[in-house]
């Protein structure tokens, strides 16, 4: 037998591939399929089946290259959504790979279609292992209010119910395998380790551990983005995902000049450190660090918007092509040449901001206003600078004009990362007065200055989790 986990650096994401005597089964697999298509060919395996857990949220799925590429089959529940699949299973029903019998268990409450596969050694009645999608993670269960956010409470109890009736049952022998682990939008405490058993589960999973009242409530008061591009991916799903548009070799190494004019038809994404871009960087352009491009990125552009790239080096190319290309950002049309350095030589315009360190801000607190871009549960649970407002990085674009800022703006995060994004917004905003905590509350804490947590009279002003979604944002029949 072979088995073998793909992780997704990103996006959190795991996919995985079995072999029995040859014959593979291919888990959940990401748009770009190089990597799962290079181990099968290394250890002579025929990938015959492409399983699917739900309509990924997160990212493109590569079930329709593979299938076109090796003639797999792909694999799902009887839902609707499942409809582009070759073989639709019911609740219970199951299928033979050689030594194996994999039966499809419908788990929903992270989404209507969910389902889950349990494995069987053809000649025992134990369960060997569940592939759980997201409906059942490590230390966490998804996250309910993804098909209707004024439905949250009813996922909740639907997916407890799903949990315990059809999972739970399969022993504490079972090993658990999620589609998602530790830093996944797709629940909201996972924990750092990605493989565990059904029998560990049962001791330490919220799911468990609480009664269903207590789950429903839990669940009802997570406060998770929802980045806006999941919709697109739900849509693409719907048809196994798409293979890549083009080519990282497609995209053209411009010289400042030529990126100069190009890119004032799109975007500018300047994926250096927080410090590089406060020094300099291209006027209106976005700072996303490169290993945030999974998910920052498909908050700032649309899916035709043409991107210009500005990297730390060349070689950086290919990782931001890739994590683009997977939230289904295909439209990258150039990258200035070397870096930025080839654009200061040049002697063209460039921006700076600021930026200020835990000490000198402690010493004049009262004189900035400081906003804490982490999420919610961050900024209330693990503790903001006293006085500090919170508004999640993603929501920032929204809101600015609602908000005034009379003082002199300091961005925090952890680091300094989502730090130097809200300052790129608020720049490009033509709001200018504005710098970037570096170190943010990692340092701040290592310094031990006074921190607050949730309290009656919070300082946030704006908690998107509050407001009235569009109605058709949210749709997964």
């Amino acid at each position: 037998m072979h088995f073998e986990t793909f992780k997704t650096p990103g996006l959190a994401h795991n996919a995985y591939l079995l072999a029995f005597k040859q014959k593979g089964i291919l888990i959940d697999p990401r748009r770009d399929v190089d990597e799962y298509l290079t181990s099968a060919q290394k250890n002579g395996i025929d990938i015959q089946y492409v399983l699917e857990t739900h309509r990924q949220e997160d990212f493109i799925l590569g079930s329709a290259t593979i299938k076109e590429l090796l003639n797999a089959k792909i694999v799902g529940g009887d839902h609707e959504i499942f409809a582009h699949c070759d073989m639709q299973l019911k609740d219970g029903e199951e299928f033979e790979v050689e030594n194996f019998r994999i039966k499809l268990l419908h788990t929903p409450g992270h989404t209507p279609e969910s389902v889950s596969y349990a494995f069987y050694h053809k000649d025992r009645e134990e369960c060997w292992a569940v592939f759980t999608g997201d409906s059942l993670f490590v230390g966490d269960a998804g996250r309910t209010d993804l098909p209707d956010i004024n439905k949250t409470e009813e996922n909740a109890g639907l997916l407890y119910d799903m949990i315990h009736r059809k999972i739970l049952p399969l022993g504490p022998q079972t090993l658990l395998y999620p589609a998602h682990g530790a830093g996944s939008v797709c629940g909201g405490n996972i924990a750092d380790f990605d493989e565990s058993t059904l029998g560990f589960e049962e001791n330490n999973n919220p799911v468990f551990t609480k009664t269903r009242d207590e789950f429903i409530q839990h669940k009802a008061q997570e406060r998770i983005p929802r980045p806006p591009y999941f919709t697109l991916m739900e849509e693409i799903n719907l048809k196994g995902g798409e293979k890549l548009r083009n080519s990282v070799k497609g995209i053209k190494i411009m010289n400042p000049e030529e990126f100069k004019e190009a890119s004032q038809k799109g975007v500018v994404i300047d994926t250096r450190l927080p410090e590089a871009f406060a020094g300099a960087h291209i006027e209106n352009s976005y700072s996303i660090w490169l290993g945030g491009l999974p998910v920052f990125g498909g908050y700032l552009v649309e899916r035709e918007t043409p991107i210009y790239l500005v990297l730390e080096n060349a070689d950086e190319l290919a990782a931001a092509y890739t994590h683009l290309t997977r939230i289904g950002m295909d439209n990258i049309k150039g990258v200035l040449t070397k870096n930025f350095e080839s654009w200061r030589n040049a002697g063209l315009p460039i921006e700076t901001s600021g930026t200020i360190s835990p000490r000198q801000l402690k010493e004049s607190l009262e004189n900035y206003y400081v906003l804490d871009v982490r999420e919610i549960s961050e900024f209330e649970d693990e503790g903001h600078i006293p006085g500090a407002k919170h508004c999640f990085v993603g929501d920032l674009g929204k809101i600015i004009k609602q908000e005034k800022f009379d003082k002199p703006i300091v961005v925090t995060c952890s680091v300094g990362h989502r730090a130097s994004l809200a300052v790129s917004i608020l720049l490009k905003a033509g709001i200018k007065d504005v710098s970037n905590l570096l170190g943010g509350m990692t340092a701040w804490e290592k310094l031990e200055y006074p921190m607050k947590k949730k309290e009656e009279d919070q300082s946030f002003f704006y908690d998107i989790s509050k407001t009235k979604p569009d109605p058709m944002e949210h749709q997964l029949q």
